[in-house]
């Protein structure tokens, strides 16, 4: 069965799709001898794929692997960084990042702390990324001062972003002291460093960021040890179906949309 190849090397754990998608477009990627060109699809079965000059072979497929990380602060969320600063993938043991593919689902700004999710699974990756699906992520806030009630309404109802305004977010105060407040926030979208960039905008700084859930999965379960900084624990069985459901939600509420859309043109 053919498959576009950036699909192929993402289910295989080679690489995110973005990622394998980058592979081809620098020409790293070949089909049977011949450079790939990005959507060119390939049997896996019966061609020959090479990655940097490493033949792929179908008994290579690695097990899917799923993992949560509780991030330290000044660690990038990256599999490879540039300025040689530590990423995620040096809080795992060498025989997990080896030939594993494994990579992070979206990110955590270095200056933030939490869970995050690390896979093999190109797939899920791309779907749990996608704007769409809007995954709820849970965060604990710092900050210097107090929001008045009019502010973390206007917060709640969306503020606008780069010409765009955030989706309604859920808002609580967890503890107050003179100059400080600890606010729990949680999203369903994900743009660049929005907590900080709201909180600035309503005239405050971000001390602390720390995400401590992604949907129902959090750091410390109750059967379990807490998760401290720098660790990491497979996820559970439980914990992978929500999210593989999530997916699917998300896909049929798209499809509802789009016959919806349908309906209303006939």
């Amino acid at each position: 069965m053919t498959e576009r190849v950036q699909k192929i090397l993402s289910q295989w754990g080679i690489a995110s799709r973005r990622k394998a998608e980058q592979l081809i477009l620098e020409g790293r990627v070949r089909l049977n001898g011949q450079i790939v060109h990005l959507g060119q699809q390939a049997d896996p079965a019966s061609d020959l794929l090479e990655v940097d000059g490493k033949m792929i072979q179908p008994g290579d497929r690695p097990k899917q692997i799923y993992l949560l990380v509780n991030k330290p602060l000044g660690v990038v969320s990256t599999c490879h960084d540039p300025q040689n600063r530590p990423t995620v993938l040096d809080l795992l043991p060498k025989h997990l990042c080896h030939g594993q593919g494994i990579h992070p689902v979206g990110r955590l700004d270095v200056n933030s702390t939490g869970a995050l999710i690390l896979t093999n699974d190109g797939q899920l990756t791309l779907n749990l990324t996608h704007p769409r699906y809007h995954l709820p992520k849970t965060y604990e806030v710092l900050i210097d001062g107090h929001l008045s009630e009019i502010s973390i309404q206007k917060w709640r109802d969306g503020v606008m972003l780069e010409g765009k305004r955030t989706l309604p977010a859920q808002i609580k105060i967890l503890d107050l002291t003179p100059h400080h407040s600890l606010l729990q926030v949680i999203l369903t979208e994900g743009r660049n460093r929005q907590i900080r960039r709201i909180v600035e905008q309503l005239g405050f700084q971000v001390l602390k960021l720390h995400r401590t859930a992604i949907g129902l999965i959090q750091l410390n379960l109750s059967h379990k040890p807490p998760l401290s900084s720098g660790q990491y624990r497979l996820l559970e069985p439980f914990e992978i179906a929500f999210l593989q459901q999530h997916i699917h939600l998300g896909t049929r509420k798209k499809l509802h949309r789009q016959n919806h859309y349908v309906s209303q043109k006939a």
